[in-house]
């Protein structure tokens, strides 16, 4: 749940309230405002800043404040031109649509990779790189777009399973040698969250790709990418923004992990397809250095 949505819960006193409604009009503004000049314009005590910080899950008002202007940056930054529920409306016509979908794909990369942060990815390859086994665990509309990085990984040498059939079973038959990767757009996914006590029983390291906020994959993730965090549950012509958000992501992973031994990935990769893809071509583009013309 994001920070701003329970906020708005109904768990505050009439002053507590009269501050979260006082944030919620200055928003941007809060950053240089010290408690004193929050609690004078308010009409309230210091202390109950503290109050709603502890509240709301944090140490003291700082740390709130800091993940309130983190939110609410986030929030204003990107999308502002297009709607990652509704990118397109009836009256378009068909290169309209192309064009829109076109800018939210531009839109949601940005948007996701002003999410990552240089610890939580050197963590998440550090942690794929270690692994002798990557399990994928997520609901079947998720795991279709995992293929590609399946293969990519595959094709340099790791070791990766998409555990759709028997997820269960796949958590329980594993070692402190695996990483679970766990993906989820609201983290709150039952039959994923079900899994999560056996893998921490058999120690893995868990990689999470979810929304910003809290939930509870994030309470028990080792590592936290997120997932641009856009799109309603269900009000929405396709989960377009959450899926490229997610291919994306898998896309640095793989990357990363690639360059860790470039030059050897490169070899091993190349020597395979080499071996392995027996392609032709007329499309100079396309053509190997060692491909003759057609």
């Amino acid at each position: 749940m994001l920070l701003t949505e329970k906020m708005k819960e109904d768990i505050f006193s009439s002053s507590e309230k009269a501050i979260i409604e006082y944030l919620f009009e200055q928003r941007e503004n809060i950053k240089d405002k010290t408690t004193k000049q929050i609690s004078n314009d308010t009409y309230t005590h210091p202390s109950i800043l503290i109050r709603i910080a502890k509240k709301l899950g944090y140490k003291g008002w700082l740390e709130l404040k800091e993940k309130f202007l983190a939110e609410i940056e986030y929030i204003n930054s990107h999308f502002s031109s297009i709607d990652a529920n509704y990118p397109f409306e009836e009256q378009d016509n068909i290169m309209t649509v192309a064009n829109k979908m076109a800018l939210l794909n531009q839109t949601t990369i940005s948007d996701t990779l002003s999410l990552i942060n240089n610890d939580d990815l050197q963590k998440a390859t550090n942690m794929l790189q270690k692994a002798e086994h990557i399990k994928i665990f997520s609901m079947n509309h998720n795991l279709l777009i995992c293929h590609d990085f399946k293969l990519k990984m595959n094709r340099i040498g790791k070791y990766v399973t998409l555990c759709e059939v028997d997820p269960h079973f796949d958590a329980v038959n594993s070692n402190q040698n695996t990483c679970a990767i766990i993906i989820s757009y609201s983290g709150e996914t039952e039959t994923i969250i079900r899994l999560i006590p056996f893998l921490k029983k058999n120690k893995i390291p868990i990689i999470a790709m979810t929304s910003i906020g809290e939930n509870t994959i994030t309470k028990f993730a080792d590592c936290i990418l997120r997932i641009t965090t856009r799109e309603k549950l269900y009000s929405k012509i396709a989960q377009f923004s959450t899926n490229n958000s997610i291919c994306f992501l898998l896309d640095v992973l793989y990357s990363c992990v690639f360059s860790q031994d470039y030059d050897n990935n490169l070899k091993y990769k190349t020597k395979y397809s080499k071996f392995f893809d027996h392609r032709k071509t007329s499309n100079v583009v396309m053509q190997e250095e060692e491909q003759e013309n057609i």
